[in-house]
Order: C-alpha cells, then sequence, then structure tokens
C-alpha cells in the first residue's frame, strides 16, 4: 500500500477531527486511539512496522509530538484476534478523539464497541461486503479509511488505464 496514500487519509481525517475537537476543548490534549493486531513492536518476534512508522511519521509533520500536543495510546493484541474487543473497549473508556485500526477486524471490533468515535482503517477487506460501509460513494457511519479489495474499485482502475493509456496499433 502507498504510505502516502496511508498518509493523506490519517492526516485528513485527524485534521478534521483534532480541528474539532480543540475547537471544543482549548486546553485539552487530542487523543488517538492505536489498535493492531500485530505483536507489540517492542517483541522481538513483531514484524518491521511500516504503516506504524508512516503514521508516526506523518505526525511528526505535521507538527504533533507525542506526549507534548497529542497523546497516542497503543494497543496491540499480539496476533490474538479475542483479544481486540476488551482493547477496542480500553480505547473508548480513554476517551480517544480518534481510533486508527489497523486492519479489518480491528476496525469492526472497534466499531463494535463505538459508533460515535470516528475510525480509520489502514487496510483491510472490502468495506461493504464487511458491513463497514453502505457504499464506497457514501459510507455512513463512523469508519473510514483505505481499502484495494473492492470490486468497484476494479472497474474504476479499468477506466482510469483506459484513459491514461490509449489503444494504439501493437505492430507484429
Amino acid at each position: 500500500m502507498n504510505r502516502k496514500i496511508v498518509f493523506f487519509a490519517l492526516a485528513t481525517v485527524l485534521l478534521a477531527t483534532v480541528s474539532s475537537a480543540v475547537a471544543q476543548q482549548a486546553k485539552s490534549v487530542p487523543k488517538i486511539g492505536y489498535l493492531s493486531r500485530d505483536l507489540h513492536p517492542a517483541d522481538s518476534r513483531a514484524p518491521v512496522a511500516r504503516n506504524l512508522e508512516a503514521f508516526r511519521q506523518g505526525l511528526r509533520e505535521l507538527g504533533y509530538v507525542e506526549g507534548k500536543n497529542i497523546i497516542v495510546e497503543y494497543r496491540y493484541s499480539d496476533g490474538r484476534n479475542e483479544r481486540m474487543p476488551a482493547l477496542a473497549e480500553e480505547l473508548v473508556r480513554f476517551k480517544v478523539d480518534i481510533i486508527v485500526a489497523d486492519s479489518y477486524s480491528a476496525a469492526r471490533d472497534a466499531n463494535k464497541v463505538s459508533t460515535t468515535i470516528p475510525i480509520v482503517t489502514t487496510s483491510g477487506a472490502d468495506p461493504i461486503a464487511t458491513g463497514l460501509a453502505a457504499s464506497l460513494a457514501r459510507p455512513g457511519g463512523n469508519v473510514t479509511g483505505l481499502t484495494n479489495l473492492t470490486p468497484q474499485l476494479l472497474e474504476k482502475r479499468l477506466e482510469l488505464l483506459k484513459e491514461v493509456v490509449p489503444t494504439r496499433h501493437i505492430p507484429h
């Protein structure tokens, strides 16, 4: 997945949410919940967390410093999906302003415990087939994010390809 697209989507939702939260609570530090199915990065068995580093870099580029002008609460299920609902509930109790979910399962579990906190998923299954979105044009609800696994996107990609690469006569 293109890191710039992930960064852009997260930054857009974060800015909208944080701006609204800051306007309502001038002295409150915005809180982000990060919900992951992965192993905790400190675990030596954990893979390189590229999306996590892109997320942190994006925050820095926007002027956010963890612990100074933004709080990020990290929750990792360590590959145990049965832990996700409890971790999502912890983030809701912590009163985060937004939840960043690194997978469809994390977004689904977060959405089960809150239909008001904005949830951004950085990857995952077809959001329409999984019930996280009503449609791509009008997703509804509180979940947004990225996916490349929908049939509707395949059609759109083909349309764009036809526009970008005109039909040519290819010599034999």
